[in-house]
């Protein structure tokens, strides 16, 4: 036999060998991308965790023994290694709380016989001492820092505001009195008289007096704003609330703060920073939050919350610029609220017994206590405060808002801001952008492509099918630019005519199906089977340019001349960069991947079921409906489901035909906020590791968790249908 010049084994084992190749390489593919999307998910998790971790309270990182006789009033720098500790008797001294030394870095006497001591209830550290004749000196310690060979070097300092208006008043004593130092100087003094006087200084330099009409037999506590506008005198739990309007004050409520139970009567009264919200502490432990609330065009001290402490609570320590409080027990207990998110951060015994007094540095980061002679310093670690499930997903009731409301607004030109980080308005915004987007693209791209599968000719589907497809490649930016500068001011200027396109267009196409089933069959017969849409697509333009050119007259016929007016009459607001425009263009973007997809499911249905259809009796629409249309759906529901996903992670287009405002109202003609845009605007701007940083890779993880959802609920409802329908 002669023997064979070839061998088949070798090429075998090089198939063998690419085979594996290619295995291994589409295997490895796979993996890489499942591997890429749980990374991302790490990562946005490992991004967002913190927001919801405890807040840290490190005790006693510093120790120092003082000398100060009576301390009043303390304060620590935003370094955590000195303190400055005021005297009763009128003695600023400035500490190291690092060393053991015995003495005071700086020791600075004011020099005058003072009986009266006042805060102001802000982070800028002004005091006052006052003589019971009147004589107010008001003062700053300032902890500041110089370099000195390389080095960072204290360098204490008190700074004195020589006033130029006193409290004094002829036969009469000070009892107590309070300042302001803001825009302006006020100072409100209570004599023993039992009146309440005011002074005050204006922009222009002229000194203003006024005097409460009525005598007040004891005064608990004088709080003034640091605005100077506004003064609170509690008389037990009743609080008399003065406002200054011009020249003068005016008592503008009488507010019981124990809301009439003994049990709630008051003890003290706290401001909150920004002076907009009082902390009421109650002798039962309660603290409760009042701010003023505009109600029938009346503003009215209103309570809000409450926090319900322990009995043992000592005293209260607001934040030096976000809006929560320390409190203190007799056992040494410290505890940390944060008023907007309810959230309790810090639990945790820092003390052997409740300190005399406390203070915060103004970075929020240091404590200083003061208790048998010594100073103690903590190390504060509490960077997500105001966030909570409550404060993400439940109505919050903001400082000066009417009500309880969603509401994100993560910037303001004021530092004393609230945060505001509700994610419901912009998750609602990207449901309403998707829904309006998708009730668009919908009917055009299923309909579309059960057109073009199933009546169009071939030689007009190899011209129709890519012109659609070449859609998706445009891009969004393109899109978005056209539908904020080009076309919404189109919808602005004839949105009566679009409304009647929009509920006129499919009547009209239904219309011309009709006439032209009604012509005689000879003329019918001139234009083959599948190209109707040459006939179809002019009238629709001519219809829509007729009624776009007569948009004044529809809009004088229907509405006076005016939609806009009586959209306003009847409550309904309206945005140039609307839902409507977002839905339009959004849904351009989105009618090619369903269209696409949906039209080769329809388009891959075996020949034979539909032939089959036809052959025993059923006509085209009952062979499309029963059988083509069933056996297709699980590739129609993809495509939906796909273009669902699709427009809830647009980005460009929503941030450049919306008015990126955070509403929820479903009105079409109103805008929105996505969750995609939000991320897109605020990122750049948002600080690295803060509180808004990380809500934006929340919202990323809640993008990616929607995504994942959708596609697994698509593959299975796609699955079901295809086992259901198999059988065809």
């Amino acid at each position: 036999m002669t023997k064979a010049d070839f061998s088949l084994k070798e090429k075998d084992r090089k198939r063998l060998v690419k085979d594996r190749l290619v295995k291994f390489a589409v295997s490895a593919g796979g993996v890489g991308v499942l591997a890429a999307l749980v990374l991302i998910f790490v990562y946005l998790a490992m991004m967002v965790l913190p927001l919801f971790s405890d807040a840290k309270l490190t005790p006693n990182i510093a120790q120092q023994n003082i000398t100060t006789p009576e301390p009043i009033a303390a304060g620590i720098d935003d370094y955590g290694e000195h303190a400055y500790v005021i005297s009763k008797q009128g003695v600023v001294d400035f500490w190291d709380v690092m060393t053991k030394h015995v003495d005071p870095e700086l020791s600075v006497d004011l020099n005058q016989d003072f009986s009266l001591f006042s805060a102001m209830p802000t982070a800028d550290d002004w005091y006052g001492f006052a003589t019971p004749q009147g004589q107010v000196s008001l003062f700053q310690p300032q902890m500041d820092h110089v370099i000195k060979a390389g080095q960072r070097v204290f360098a204490p300092e008190v700074e004195f505001f020589q006033s130029p208006i006193d409290l004094s008043v002829p036969d009469v004593e000070l009892v107590q009195f309070a300042f302001a130092k803001g825009k302006q100087l006020v100072l409100v003094g209570y004599y023993n008289d039992q009146k309440v006087r005011v002074r005050w200084l204006d922009s222009a330099g002229k000194v203003h007096s006024w005097q409460l009409p009525k005598t007040l037999e004891q005064v608990d506590q004088l709080i003034l704003t640091p605005d100077g506008q506004t003064l609170y005198l509690r008389q037990g739990s009743d609080l008399i609330v003065a406002k200054q309007y011009g020249a003068q004050f005016t008592v503008r409520e009488i507010v019981d703060l124990s809301q009439g139970s003994v049990k709630h009567a008051v003890s003290h009264i706290d401001v909150l920073s920004g002076a907009s919200s009082l902390l009421v502490t109650h002798n039962d432990g309660l603290v409760s939050q009042w701010f003023d609330v505009l109600h029938e065009q009346q503003r009215h001290l209103t309570f809000i919350r409450e926090f319900q402490l322990a009995a043992e609570l000592q005293f209260l320590l607001p934040d030096s610029y976000r809006k929560g409080f320390y409190s203190f027990y007799t056992n040494g207990m410290v505890q940390s609220h944060y008023t907007t998110s309810e959230k309790l951060v810090i639990f945790e015994r820092a003390y052997n017994k409740a300190p005399k007094m406390a203070a915060m540095s103004n970075n929020e980061q240091y404590l200083v206590a003061y208790a048998d002679g010594a100073l103690s310093v903590a190390h504060l670690d509490n960077p997500f405060p105001e966030v909570s499930l409550s404060s993400l997903w439940q109505k919050v009731w903001y400082e000066s808002y009417p009500e309880p409301a969603y509401v994100w607004q993560t910037t303001s030109a004021s530092d004393e801001f609230e945060a505001k980080f509700s994610l419901v308005p912009i998750a609602f915004g990207t449901l309403k952008a998707a829904a309006f987007a998708m009730l668009f693209a919908i009917p055009i791209a299923v309909l579309g492509a059960i057109y073009t599968a199933y009546f169009m000719t071939p030689r007009m589907r190899r011209f129709v099918k890519p012109s659609i497809e070449l859609m998706e490649a445009l891009p969004t930016v393109i899109i978005g630019f056209l539908a904020g500068l080009w076309f919404a001011p189109i919808v602005e200027s004839h949105l009566t005519s679009v409304v009647v396109l929009l509920l006129s267009l499919p009547l009209v196409i239904i219309m011309i199906g009709v006439a032209w089933h009604c012509l005689p069959t000879r003329w019918t017969r001139r234009l083959p089977n599948g190209w109707h849409a040459l006939i179809l697509m002019p009238c629709l333009v001519m219809f829509s340019a007729v009624i776009l050119g007569q948009s004044d007259t529809i809009e004088a016929w229907l509405f006076n001349g005016d939609v806009r007016i009586y959209l306003a009459d009847i409550g309904i607001d309206f945005d140039q960069r609307n839902a409507l425009v977002v839905g339009f263009a959004m849904g351009f973007a989105v009618i090619p991947t369903i269209f696409t997809i949906a039209e080769d499911a329809i388009f891959s249905v075996p020949k034979h079921l539909s032939d089959g259809s036809l052959a025993l009796g059923a006509t085209p629409w009952q062979t499309l409906i029963y059988v083509v249309l069933l056996t297709a759906s699980p590739g129609i529901f993809s495509a939906i489901m796909m273009g669902l996903g699709r427009a809830v992670g647009e980005t460009m287009i929503v941030l450049m035909a919306t008015g990126n405002t955070p509403i929820m109202d479903w009105n079409i003609l109103e805008g929105m906020r996505t969750l995609s845009a939000t991320i897109a605007v605020e990122m750049p701007e948002s600080e690295v590791g803060s509180s808004h940083f990380r809500i934006l890779f929340l919202a990323a993880l809640i993008l990616l968790v929607f995504t994942f959802a959708v596609n697994s609920i698509a593959e299975w409802v796609r699955q079901r249908l295809r086992e259901k329908y198999r059988s065809l």
